[in-house]
């Protein structure tokens, strides 16, 4: 097997077009994450941390995925798998309440 090696001058070059890249605070602000970072920071919903700590305790041993946001409903929607199946959990983003549980 060949290693590659670059010359000192080749990785410098690299480093410094790497740090002459624009670097935003947050990676995607548009799209639902940005969306849902714009509310949260207005006060209009709850962070998703909030939600977990509502929903995660009531999902019964299930391993959770992860959440996405829906900005046109205000609500989370909470991904777990157990056995085999995916269940999915919606949430309003304003009050923490579960608005439906689907499978």
């Amino acid at each position: 097997m060949k290693k590659l090696l670059l010359p000192l001058s080749a990785l410098s070059a690299l480093a410094l077009g790497a740090a002459s890249l624009p670097v935003r605070a947050h990676a995607d602000d548009s799209g639902e994450q940005g969306e849902a970072r714009k509310e949260r920071k207005a006060g209009n919903i709850l962070s998703i941390r909030q939600i977990e700590r509502i929903v995660l305790p009531r999902m019964g041993g299930k391993q959770y995925l992860g959440p996405d946001y829906d900005s046109a409903a205000m609500a989370y929607r909470l991904k777990f798998i157990q056995n085999g199946k995916v269940y999915y959990v919606d949430v309003d983003a304003r009050t923490g309440r579960i608005i439906g549980q689907s499978r």
